[in-house]
């Protein structure tokens, strides 16, 4: 199991799943859950810092090399785990992504409840980025404490695995740029950019600014080179 450094977790979690026979794709979403579900990593799920309307939507896509599928979401939003989301897209349906109202709808299908994803953290580093956009507007200015205020940050986790039997799978699942314009999606939920899987060769996936990702499809060149 490999996967970005803000997810030691997740690899633990990943590897002790596969060396319990546990399906690849299975284990690396059961992983990145680790990291969705904690409220102080603020690049994921519960807690990850919202676009500029305060609002927190979340990104995700998996593929499953033996099956040679794919699943995607796009602009969720109230729902912590969108890696499992997207997982369902593959698993259920014939598309491959699915975004927005929509993706909510198809997660509540499914039992997940919809929740406020902001914490406290998440909502006091908006206010302050708020307040900061210009000195004549109506928010009163405060101190920027934070360095995401002046440099947004892009955390993303990408967690790939590989069964001993040679099986690959691969998860990548963010909540996206801070800040940014509503209804924005990076790399993480296209296939070839955000993540790539193919059960012959490997998989990849990336972090970062996603447009510059997704002009090069990053992961899908890795693998293919």
């Amino acid at each position: 199991v490999i996967s970005s450094a803000n997810s030691l977790r997740p690899v633990q979690k990943a590897h002790d799943l596969l060396l319990a026979g546990a399906d690849p794709l299975d284990a690396v979403v059961e992983g990145v859950k680790i990291q969705e579900l904690d409220p102080t990593d603020m690049s994921v799920g519960y807690g990850g810092l919202p676009n500029a309307d305060g609002v927190v939507q979340l990104d995700a896509s998996c593929m499953h090399g033996p099956m040679k599928r794919a699943g995607a979401v796009g602009a969720l939003e109230g729902i912590k785990t969108a890696a499992e989301v997207a997982k369902l897209v593959l698993k259920y349906t014939t598309h491959i992504m699915l975004v927005g109202e929509g993706a909510k709808r198809f997660a509540l299908s499914y039992g997940f409840k919809e929740e406020d994803l902001l914490t406290d953290a998440s909502r006091q580093a908006w206010l302050e980025w708020r307040a900061t956009l210009s000195p004549r507007d109506n928010w009163i200015d405060v101190p920027a404490r934070t360095p995401m205020v002046v440099h947004p940050p892009t955390g993303t986790i990408n967690c790939n695995a590989v069964t001993p039997t040679g099986d690959i799978a691969s998860v990548t699942t963010t909540a996206g740029l801070a800040w940014k314009i509503p209804g924005r999606v990076g790399d993480s939920p296209i296939i070839g950019a955000g993540q790539y899987c193919d059960n012959e060769v490997g998989a990849s996936g990336s972090t970062g600014l996603g447009e510059l990702n997704i002009m090069v499809c990053g992961a899908f060149l890795t693998v293919d080179g």
